[in-house]
């Protein structure tokens, strides 16, 4: 599948060019992955990256007539399970640098943002898996067991890019604990330690390290489980506005002297004159710590007879840009799906130690980086699946021209060690 001796042998051609231009290797040695000895760290992520394009399994590849030609099965894990190689730190130098090479695509009229939202990491059939927990998918009602992946993201309305992300435990629900002998200095053992704190503390972290790493934006676009005044004051602190929808709890607005819920604020509020139907009622009021902000209320898309309320502190916005705005914060939805239906988040490797899910994820992520920058170069109206499925058979042809090259290999040492007269035959067929 890699030749060693070619550092992007066998990536698909497709991504083979965004390989080198986004410097994707550059990027993992400056992050300070590196080996003392066998299969080079380059090698084996490359190979990781392009078993999803084969449609196989680690498992099921070594099983097959190529099965030799890889390194060994323990090879691949310990690169997985090595506590050591900053992960988080690669992400944000890809991530990044991609940012970078997209900005310059983007009009001056167009608003970055940042995208904050959780999402199962499902390993409901593990039982020994380290940090395992048990959540409730508030979608479904249903308890699974795994992890909550809080990821980060960048988007400029069309182009998405996963800049960070940290799969949560839970302290209440805990099934297993802590794997014993991990060294503290390490990545790995900080990852850990950020995976039992509750994630709004998590969120201000990932926000000072996209600042940190360069990636800038002008809005942090949230659901309701994170529109609280805590996290909002936080974000007002690093110069960031806040756009997200609220939930009709018991959560209190200040409305000229009075203490109102979002109910009760619902009638307080004024009609908004204009031609969309959809936006029924915005009024300014304050959180609780003083915090000015504009609520808009919209008609519930299923629903006619119900409403949704989207908060936002930049009082400077008319309700049609919050709306516009915050509809950027489904392509982090998409993200999820894409990432677990097509590059088999979750599914592709099977451990035990918390370190493999973190390098794999940031593996699967650097895969839809490179798929998000392709996208963006193209010209046509294909998709995100269109196009993976499009490199799955560019890895397929990549295999017969590879054959072809060993058979036309063969049979020029062959040549050289015939008679002339057999040589210049065999060269004259060739060349035909």
């Amino acid at each position: 599948m890699i030749d060693q001796n070619v550092p992007y042998n066998q990536l698909p051609n497709e991504i083979k060019p965004a390989f080198k231009e986004l410097k994707v290797l550059q990027h993992l040695r400056t992050a300070g992955f590196k080996k003392k000895f066998g299969y080079t760290c380059s090698f084996l992520f490359q190979l990781v990256f392009v078993l999803l394009f084969h449609h196989k399994n680690w498992f099921r590849l070594l099983e097959s007539d190529r099965g030799e030609s890889f390194p060994g099965k323990d090879a691949v894990y310990r690169f997985l399970n090595h506590s050591g190689y900053a992960w988080r730190r690669f992400l944000s130098l890809l991530s990044s640098s991609t940012i970078g090479k997209v900005q310059p695509l983007t009009g001056t009229d167009r608003v970055s943002v940042f995208v904050v939202d959780d999402s199962m990491f499902e390993r409901n059939r593990s039982k020994m898996v380290e940090l395992l927990s048990r959540f409730k998918d508030h979608a479904t009602g249903c308890y699974y067991k795994g992890f909550r992946m809080l990821t980060l993201g960048w988007s400029d309305g069309h182009t998405f890019i996963p800049v960070d992300f940290s799969l949560l435990a839970s302290l209440k629900s805990q099934v297993n604990g802590i794997m014993k002998g991990i060294d503290k200095r390490t990545s790995g053992y900080k990852r850990r330690m950020e995976a039992l704190l509750p994630a709004p503390e998590v969120i201000p972290a990932m926000i000072d390290r996209a600042f940190s790493a360069g990636v800038q934006a002008s809005y942090v676009l949230m659901d309701s489980w994170f529109t609280h005044a805590p996290l909002i004051q936080a974000m007002l602190c690093r110069g960031l506005d806040v756009i997200g929808m609220v939930k009709a709890d018991k959560k209190r607005y200040l409305d000229r002297g009075r203490r109102l819920t979002l109910q009760e604020l619902y009638y307080e509020a004024l009609p908004v004159q204009g031609k969309n139907k959809g936006i029924l009622r915005s009024i300014r009021t304050k959180l609780s710590p003083g915090i000015p902000v504009i609520i808009v209320f919209v008609r519930h898309r299923s629903n006619k007879k119900e409403w949704l309320a989207i908060l936002c502190t930049d009082l400077s916005l008319s309700e049609e840009e919050i709306i516009r705005i915050y509809g950027i914060r489904w392509d982090i939805e998409v993200f999820f799906k894409c990432a677990k239906s097509l590059l088999r988040l979750q599914k592709e490797f099977q451990g035990r130690s918390y370190d493999l899910l973190i390098s794999h994820t940031t593996i699967v992520f650097s895969r839809y980086i490179l798929l998000a920058w392709q996208h963006r170069q193209s010209t046509d109206n294909r998709t995100l699946g269109g196009l993976f499925h499009l490199l799955c058979d560019e890895v397929s042809q990549l295999d017969w021209a590879v054959a072809l090259g060993q058979l036309i290999e063969i049979l020029e040492n062959v040549a050289k060690k015939a008679s002339k007269r057999i040589t210049s035959l065999i060269q004259t067929q060739l060349q035909q």
